[in-house]
C-alpha cells in the first residue's frame, strides 16, 4: 500500500496523523514536539502559525499537512517568494507524493496545474484568489517565508488570500513573525476556524552569541583554530564579500589533502573567463563566494561543496535567508548596518535573527555560533584605554576614533539589544493595482461588494484604507472611459453589474504583463526592413524589467565616451556638464515604442501598472558581436553575472513565448537560437528547467543534470551565428582600427597587434573605410567549409567600391568549440582573396 493510499483509506484526523508519523519514522525523522503539534493542530481542521526557529523542521510540518489534505481530498497550495524555492519544493513533493500528484505554476511556465498539490510563487496564488474569491477551489494553503507579508513592493500578495479564501485552511510559516495575536484573531474570524499559534523557542540547535574585540582575520583564525568551521562571513555588499575572500587566499585554511578531495569533487566543472576563474582559485583553497549576483552554478557549486564539508569560509552576503541551502556552523556578522536602498540603517530585529539563525547543522552540530565583529574603530579605542590601563592622565589625554563618515555607529549595546529582542510585529502592505481591479470585475457576482469588502477588511489602518478606496475609484474611472469595463443595466446571470468587455489571460498580470503591448507594437515595423530583426528584440527588452546594474554601466561608459570626445571637440567643462545631462545609457526605438504605448494605454488601461522601458541589453551584445565573458568584460560587470544572465534568459523566453510565427525571419530566428544556446552554455539550469516545464509529458520529477550543458556544434544554426559574430567582431575592430585588441584575440594564433596592422594597412590604402552595417554582417558575407572536425570560414569585408575581395580567412575548431562553450576561431589569413 502505498502512502497516498494509506492517508485516503481512512481521513480521520488520529488515522492521518498516525499515517505521517509512520511515515516519517521509516525514514529516520523523529518529530520534535512542536512539530506534532502543529500536527495535531492541522489534520484537526485549524489554521496553524509556526513561528520556529530555521533549522526547527517546518518543512516536515509543510509536508504533514499536504498529506492531510490529500486524505480529505481537498486542493493545497505551497507558495514561497521566490521561483528558486518553489522549484526546489516542487521536486521534494514529487518524490514523496508521486510526480502525478503535484503541479507547478510560476507565471512563465507550468506543469500538472490540475494536481491536488500546487507549487506557486505568492503572487500566483493571490491573483487566483482575486480572480475566484470564495469559489476558488483552494482547500488548503501553506505560505513559506511568510514574513514576505511586510515587504514593501510584495507584502500584498501575502494578505490578499488571507482576505479572499475564507473556505480554507491556513498554515503560515516562518522563523522571525514577531507578535502575531492581531493576525490569529483575523484568520480565525475570516475562516471560522480556530487558529493555534505554535512557538518554540528551544532550536534543535541551539546558538552561542560572541561580540569579537578583535580585528576580523584574528577572529576568523580563532573560529578556525577552535574548529568553528565552516563559516559564513556576512557582508553588505557583494564588492565587501569578494574583497574578504581574496583576502584570505594569504591564510593557508585546508591541507593538501584537502584540497585534493577539492579538486576531485569539482571535477570538469567548467569555470569561464573573468569571475570564474577567481572562484575557482578560491574554492581550490577552500574559500566559498555566495551572492545573487553570481551564476547560478557557481552558487550551487559552492553549496555543494560545503554540504560536502570542503568550504572553511564562505564570505557572502545577507541574502542566505531565503531558500538558500548553506550548511554552517558558525555565522559572522561583519556589520550590523546596512544600506537598503535608500539610506544606511541598523538592522532590523527580524533580519538580524533570520540570518544568525541559519548558524548550527541539525545532525552535526551540537551547537551554533553567531559571532558579531565590532567595528574596527571600536576595537581601536577598546585597546587604547586598555593601553593605558587605568592611568588617569593617560585617558584625559587619550582621543577616541570616531566612526567613519556616513557611518551608522553601532557597539556592543547594539549587539546585545538585537540578540535580546523579538522580531518586530508584522506590518501590512497592502496595494491597489488595475491587475487586482480586472480580476476583481472578471469573477462572477456583485464586484462592487467584492471590491468593497477588499478595501476596507484588509489589514490596513483607517486612513490607509482611504487611501486605496480612492486610489481605486481612480483606476474603476479609467477603466471604464477606456471602455475596458462596461455598467449593466441589468445583473446578468452570474449576477455581474459591471463585465469585461476583453479577454484576458489567468497570468496577464504575471507573465510580462506588457506582452499583449509587445504583440501590438511588432505589428508597426517593417518585417523587409535590414533592422527588423534587431527591432522585434527592442520591443520585447522594453517589456522586461529594468537590469539596473547594466544600465548603470552602460551610462558610465557612454559618458566617459562622450567627454572624451567633447574634450577633443574643444567643449568647456560646464557645457560639457550639460551636454552630459542627455547621455543615457542606449534607448533603440525610444520614441516609436512611447507614442505606442501611449496610444495602446488608452484602450488597454490597467498596462498603467508597468511603464514601457526601452533598452538595448541583448540588442548591444549581439552588435558588438560579443561573447557573454567579453560583455561582462567590457562593461566590467562581474560582480553581477547573474544578474546578467537572467535578463538574457528572460529576453529568451519572453521572444519565444510573445513573438508569434508569423512574425519570425530567418534572421529573428537565427537571433533567437543564439541567444539560447549562450545562455545554454553559460548555464544551462536557466533555460533547462522551463523548457522541461513547457512540455509536461516529461516526467517532472526527473532532475536535469546540470553539470555540463548539451555540445554547443549540436545546435548548428546557433553555433553558425556565434562564428558570424565571432569574425564579425574582428570586422569592427578592424573597422576602428583598434589592433591591439585584435591582438588580445588572436595572439595565440600568431596574429598579434603589428600582424593585424600590417595587414590591415594594406587594405586601408585601398579603401578609406570598412563597412560594418546590417549588409556588412548578413549570412552572404560569410562563407563556410563544412568538413568532419572543424569548419573553414571567409569573413568578406564590405569595402566602398563593393569588391568583396578582401577578409579574414579561419579555421574553426569544433571539439575545441565544444569545450570552451564559445565559438574557437583561429585566424589564418587577412588578405585579398
Amino acid at each position: 500500500m502505498t502512502f497516498i493510499d494509506e492517508l485516503r483509506r481512512d481521513p480521520s484526523p488520529d488515522a492521518v496523523f498516525d499515517a505521517f508519523s509512520r511515515w516519517a519514522a521509516e525514514r529516520g525523522l523523529d518529530l520534535y514536539p512542536h512539530q506534532e503539534e502543529a500536527l495535531i493542530e492541522v489534520v484537526s481542521g485549524a489554521n496553524v502559525i509556526l513561528s520556529t526557529p530555521t533549522g526547527s523542521g517546518k518543512s516536515l510540518v509543510a509536508i504533514g499537512a499536504h498529506a492531510a489534505a490529500l486524505a480529505q481530498e481537498r486542493p493545497t497550495y505551497y507558495t514561497a517568494p521566490i521561483k528558486a524555492l518553489v522549484s526546489e519544493k516542487f521536486f521534494a513533493l514529487c518524490d514523496v507524493f508521486g510526480p502525478e500528484n503535484v503541479g507547478m505554476l510560476t507565471g512563465d511556465a507550468s506543469v500538472n496545474a490540475q494536481a491536488p498539490i500546487i507549487c506557486c510563487t505568492a503572487e500566483i496564488l493571490a491573483n487566483i484568489a482575486l480572480r475566484d474569491g470564495d469559489l476558488a477551489d483552494v482547500g488548503q494553503v501553506v505560505m513559506d517565508e511568510f514574513h514576505f507579508y511586510a515587504e514593501p513592493e510584495r507584502g500584498w500578495a501575502w494578505q490578499v488570500p488571507l482576505i479572499e479564501l475564507p473556505q480554507a485552511q491556513f498554515l503560515l510559516m516562518s522563523a522571525t513573525l514577531g507578535d502575531v495575536t492581531r493576525l490569529a484573531d483575523d484568520l480565525t474570524r475570516r475562516t471560522g476556524r480556530q487558529t493555534a499559534v505554535v512557538r518554540s523557542a528551544q532550536r534543535p540547535v541551539p546558538l552561542h552569541y560572541t561580540f569579537a574585540m578583535t580585528p576580523l582575520h584574528e577572529t576568523l583564525e580563532e573560529l578556525l583554530s577552535t574548529h568553528q568551521a565552516p563559516v559564513y562571513v556576512v557582508h553588505f555588499t557583494q564588492a565587501a564579500a569578494l574583497e574578504r575572500a581574496q583576502a584570505l587566499m594569504s591564510t593557508n585554511l585546508a591541507t593538501r589533502a584537502e584540497k585534493d578531495l577539492i579538486a576531485e569533487a569539482i571535477g570538469n566543472f567548467r569555470f569561464t573567463a573573468g569571475f570564474g576563474r577567481t572562484l575557482s582559485r578560491l574554492v581550490r583553497h577552500g574559500i566559498g563566494v555566495h551572492h545573487a549576483g553570481m551564476l547560478p552554478k557557481y552558487r550551487r557549486l559552492v553549496e555543494t561543496l560545503a554540504q560536502a564539508g570542503l568550504l572553511k569560509v564562505i564570505c557572502g552576503t545577507d541574502t542566505l535567508g531565503v531558500g538558500i541551502n548553506v550548511p554552517i556552523r558558525t555565522v559572522l556578522f561583519t556589520a550590523l548596518s546596512k544600506y537598503d536602498g535608500t539610506r544606511t540603517r541598523l538592522l532590523q530585529a527580524r533580519e538580524f535573527h533570520q540570518i544568525a539563525g541559519r548558524a548550527g547543522r541539525a545532525g552535526y552540530d551540537t551547537i551554533g555560533t553567531v559571532v558579531v565583529q565590532a567595528p574596527e574603530h571600536v576595537i581601536e579605542n577598546e585597546r587604547a584605554v586598555a593601553k593605558a590601563a587605568g592611568d588617569p592622565k593617560k585617558l584625559r589625554r587619550l582621543v577616541r576614533k570616531k566612526p567613519p563618515e556616513g557611518m551608522v555607529a553601532w557597539a556592543r549595546p547594539t549587539f546585545e539589544r538585537l540578540v535580546a529582542a523579538e522580531p518586530e510585529p508584522l506590518k501590512s502592505q497592502f496595494a491597489v493595482s488595475h491587475a487586482m481591479l480586472l480580476n476583481v470585475i472578471g469573477r462572477p457576482g456583485d464586484a462592487f461588494a467584492a471590491m468593497r469588502h477588499l478595501l476596507t477588511d484588509n489589514h490596513e489602518d483607517r486612513a490607509a484604507q482611504r487611501r486605496h478606496i480612492r486610489r481605486a475609484i481612480a483606476i474603476y474611472r479609467a477603466l471604464l472611459a477606456g471602455g475596458v469595463v462596461e455598467r449593466l443595466a441589468e445583473p446578468d446571470a452570474d449576477g455581474r453589474r459591471v463585465r469585461l468587455t476583453v479577454d484576458l489571460q489567468f497570468d496577464f498580470a504575471l507573465n510580462q504583463p506588457l506582452s499583449p503591448f509587445a504583440l501590438a507594437a511588432i505589428e508597426l515595423l517593417d518585417p523587409d526592413s535590414p533592422g527588423y530583426a534587431l527591432d522585434v528584440l527592442s520591443v520585447i527588452e522594453s517589456t522586461l524589467d529594468n537590469p539596473r546594474q547594466v544600465l548603470s554601466a552602460q551610462q558610465y561608459k557612454a559618458r566617459g565616451e562622450a567627454v572624451a570626445q567633447m574634450k577633443a571637440d574643444g567643449i568647456e567643462y560646464e557645457a560639457r556638464m550639460d551636454l552630459l545631462e542627455n547621455v543615457t545609457h542606449p534607448r533603440p526605438l525610444a520614441d516609436l515604442l512611447e507614442d505606442a504605448y501611449a496610444m495602446y494605454r488608452r484602450g488597454h488601461p490597467w498596462v498603467a501598472d508597468h511603464e514601457v522601458a526601452p533598452k538595448s541589453v541583448v540588442r548591444d551584445m549581439y552588435e558588438r558581436a560579443m561573447t557573454f565573458t567579453e560583455y561582462i568584460a567590457f562593461y566590467s560587470l562581474s560582480r553581477s553575472e547573474g544578474l546578467v544572465l537572467r535578463y538574457l534568459a528572460d529576453a529568451y523566453k519572453a521572444l519565444r513565448q510573445t513573438v508569434p510565427e508569423e512574425a519570425k525571419t530567418e534572421e529573428l530566428i537565427d537571433l533567437i537560437e543564439w541567444l539560447g544556446e549562450m545562455v545554454r552554455q553559460v548555464d544551462s539550469s536557466l533555460i533547462d528547467e522551463w523548457e522541461r516545464l513547457r512540455n509536461p509529458t516529461d516526467d517532472p520529477a526527473e532532475v536535469v543534470a546540470a553539470a555540463r550543458p548539451a555540445a554547443l556544434t549540436g545546435n548548428v544554426r546557433a553555433f553558425r551565428v556565434l562564428v558570424r559574430n565571432a569574425l564579425f567582431r574582428r570586422v569592427e575592430l578592424a573597422a576602428l582600427r583598434r589592433y591591439d585588441e585584435l591582438g588580445e584575440l588572436d595572439a595565440d594564433a600568431g596574429w598579434d597587434a603589428d600582424a593585424w596592422a600590417d595587414a590591415l594597412d594594406a587594405y586601408f590604402a585601398e579603401h578609406e573605410d570598412l563597412g560594418t552595417g546590417p549588409d556588412a554582417r548578413g549570412p552572404k558575407m560569410l562563407m563556410i567549409e563544412v568538413t568532419p572536425d572543424r569548419w573553414l570560414v571567409r569573413q568578406i569585408f564590405d569595402d566602398p567600391a563593393g569588391d568583396h575581395d578582401w577578409g579574414i580567412s579561419a579555421e574553426v575548431d569544433l571539439a575545441d568549440s565544444d569545450e570552451a562553450g564559445v565559438a574557437v576561431v583561429r585566424v589564418t589569413d587577412v588578405g585579398q582573396l
